[in-house]
């Protein structure tokens, strides 16, 4: 009788053994597609980064913040964030009554106003402007002078058609 419960709890302990590996032989197959996946997707996102960086290098070939040859033109000026700088002074010619003094064109309904800026360089500026229902861009060249003052001067601007 004895040797007939070790035989039974041999066979238990066999069972046990037997679902104990096929147990976690399923969680490892599970756990390792998870990481397959994983490493599936974190390279798709790495590449998704690194277009990314490209793209926003292409975007800031043209800026004033990437161009060092630019930016030391105004080192005697002193000013700190010197693209922020101007672009307040070109949004600070919207609060004058009316349309703005540098937007050639009159407005059906409201004022024009400038709304969006790109300064490229040490000399050129791209803006956006419009009053509601029309909107243009402009190309301008400004200087800063030894007061730290600011003229902007409209070399070429143009207004989309209303599309109605």
């Amino acid at each position: 009788m004895k040797s007939k419960i070790y035989m039974y709890l041999f066979f238990f302990a066999l069972l046990l053994v037997v679902f104990q590996y096929m147990n976690s032989k399923k969680i490892f197959e599970s756990e390792d597609q998870k990481l397959n996946y994983t490493q599936t997707e974190l390279t798709k996102y790495k590449d998704s980064v690194v277009t990314l960086v490209q793209k926003n290098n292409q975007l800031q070939y043209f800026s004033l913040e990437s161009n060092d040859d630019a930016l030391s033109y105004f080192d005697n000026l002193k000013i700190n964030n010197l693209p922020n700088y101007i672009t307040d002074q070109l949004i600070s010619t919207n609060e004058k009554k009316g349309n703005n003094p540098l937007i050639p064109y009159e407005s059906d309904g409201g004022a024009f106003k400038i709304n969006k800026i790109k300064v490229l360089n040490h000399k050129w500026i791209i803006a956006d402007f419009s009053d509601g229902e029309q909107w243009g861009e402009l190309f301008l060249t400004y200087d800063i002078h030894d007061d730290k003052s600011v003229t902007f001067s409209v070399v070429k601007s143009f207004l989309y058609p209303i599309n109605k």
